[in-house]
């Protein structure tokens, strides 16, 4: 079998050049590939996509799930039920590459299978598994479950993708000139090249780190002595990791480390960049955070008959493919929930990871209030949540099963499962208003809205994340108040509920039976609005010029 190494550029004067291996714990390329959970993935599966189209010089590094992240699916008492299901990949290519890593004082054998860039277009992805017959039960488990809740486990998959990748790299001969951390997942990586170099400037030299979690608690975090003894450092000595990273107590955090450990790193979104860039200001010898906002793939989530009617300012063609979009999600609907929603409706989407500071459930904070809202007769309202919340999180899954059960016997709201790439996809071209609701400062970036705009769908936001970088009110959009984020979250929370209701009952739902025309110029504004700025194409040439050259 061919090899692949880094996507051919050949011509050394190209700006793409560089040799770049791109290390995500998650990558959504397409349907029949679930080794994602979310944002995190579909953001790296858009770079990876546009990598390829620009020829970019650049490899991906991930692993290999057995299970996926999870099925998403219901219980007899219709209540969100976590379901793993072994995943099948026949169009993955086993390279024959297989090579031992340390974990916890044992050697783990790792095979690297590759996504050819001709099977979804994308730049070369190597996938590694230890689920071989040649390691016992549980090192075959480290590669079973994305985000497993086990904190050993979750280490273990780290020096897997770390280690193991790098290792992988070595393999194949390739002198990768930057190597890019998407998260701090893959951290053991750092580590590996410390131990390979035995130079922190020359590991700095190579190594660049995206952080996308803008809040403290999320930002994982390990006793040191745990991290030794399972091999999270290749070998160094726990003294020397202290004085590397500068480690006064007895716990390592990831998102520190890395930006002690990198030339540069970038938050995903200019708001992010400057929210990043705080957090971290108190500790020494961090390295400069830039901003290179998110974006997402165009030519993979726009539907291309609406673009085609967007760009010949046809609004009768642009009206119908919408509508017939709409009917397309609304038999997802019917076949979910048994309800059959009427494509002549205004219909809200609310569709993302279900955590706690997303408030998935904001809109039904006065049921009563709500429910005169959608079921005004004059303007009736249809209204859509989705999401995957861990599988481990209750508090997420409790509040997916509130709104299931709040919204049941409503014939207009419907509450669906299964939210990966494809029922992204149908949502997002089926929506009339993407609703996006997080609290002040806490999303980093959010670009399910890109994806949503490109697809005709107006976005209804706080002015959190990417938004404010696209946000014209009433032009391209609605947009909320900024709330005060230190305040109180359940003043915070009251404040943004009374302005999102208005905002729909004033603006929006008026906006839409009462003047087509304006509804449809803001429709067709947010779709020229979007691109390119919100491109990843524009986003991994970025990538280029900011992050990987020197």
């Amino acid at each position: 079998m061919k090899v692949y190494t880094t996507w051919p550029c050949q011509d050394n004067a190209s700006p793409f050049f560089r040799k770049v291996a791109y290390f995500s714990m998650e990558i959504a390329v397409d349907q029949a590939l679930k080794t994602y959970s979310g944002g995190l993935g579909f953001l790296a599966g858009s770079h990876m996509r546009s990598a390829h189209d620009l020829h970019q010089n650049v490899i991906g590094i991930s692993l290999l799930w057995k299970y996926g992240y999870y099925t998403q699916q219901r219980d007899t008492n219709r209540n969100m039920q976590a379901v793993f299901i072994e995943q099948k990949h026949d169009f993955l290519e086993d390279t024959g590459i297989v090579f031992t890593v340390n974990v916890h004082n044992h050697e783990v054998f790792v095979k690297a299978w590759l996504l050819k860039p001709d099977i979804f277009g994308t730049a070369p992805i190597y996938f590694l598994s230890t689920d071989l017959p040649e390691n016992d039960f549980l090192s075959q488990s480290i590669t079973h479950r994305l985000y497993d809740a086990n904190t050993p486990a979750k280490i273990a998959q780290s020096i897997i993708l770390g280690i193991g990748g790098a290792k992988l790299i070595d393999h194949l001969n390739e002198n990768i000139n930057t190597y890019h951390l998407n998260e701090g997942h893959a951290l053991p990586l750092a580590f590996y090249l410390y131990s390979k170099y035995q130079s922190l400037n020359k590991v700095k030299d190579k190594l660049v780190f995206t952080t996308h979690t803008p809040e403290m608690a999320g930002n994982e975090e390990h006793e040191l002595d745990l991290l030794q003894e399972m091999g999270f450092f290749n070998g160094i000595a726990s003294e020397d990791v202290k004085h590397i990273v500068k480690i006064n107590g007895n716990s390592l955090n990831y998102t520190l480390t890395a930006l002690r450990m990198s030339r540069k790193a970038n938050g995903v979104s200019k708001l992010h960049g400057e929210v990043a860039r705080q957090m971290w200001a108190n500790n020494d010898d961090v390295c400069e955070i830039i901003a290179i906002t998110n974006a997402q793939n165009k030519k993979y989530w726009s539907d291309s008959i609406l673009e085609k009617a967007n760009l010949h300012n046809d609004d009768e063609q642009l009206r119908a493919r919408k509508k017939e979009l709409k009917i397309e999600l609304f038999k997802i609907v019917a076949d979910q929930c048994g309800k059959l929603f009427n494509p002549n409706y205004l219909t809200i989407v609310w569709a993302r990871r279900f955590a706690g500071y997303k408030r998935p459930a904001l809109l039904l904070r006065d049921f009563d209030r709500f429910t005169k809202l959608i079921n005004n007769l004059n303007y009736p309202v249809q209204v859509i949540w989705a999401g995957k919340p861990y599988p481990e999180d209750k508090e997420a899954i409790d509040t997916f099963n509130y709104i299931q059960s709040k919204v049941e016997h409503l014939s207009n709201c419907a509450c669906l499962v299964g939210y990966e790439l494809a029922l992204s996809a149908k949502l997002k071209k089926g929506a009339d208003v993407w609703l996006n609701n997080p609290r002040m400062t806490r999303e980093a970036s959010g670009t399910s809205g890109m994806s949503a705009a490109m697809n005709g769908a107006i976005n209804v936001s706080t002015p959190d994340g990417w938004i404010p970088e696209f946000a014209k009110e009433q032009i391209n959009g609605f947009y909320l108040p900024v709330t005060n984020h230190q305040l109180p979250q359940e003043e915070q929370d009251n404040i943004d509920y009374e302005n999102l209701i208005n905002t729909l009952q004033n603006k929006v739902i008026e906006t839409y039976y009462k003047k087509p025309e304006e509804w449809i110029n803001i429709v067709k504004k947010g779709m020229n609005d979007i691109y390119p700025n919100f491109d990843s194409d524009r986003m991994v040439k970025e990538y280029y010029e900011k992050l990987y050259t020197l």
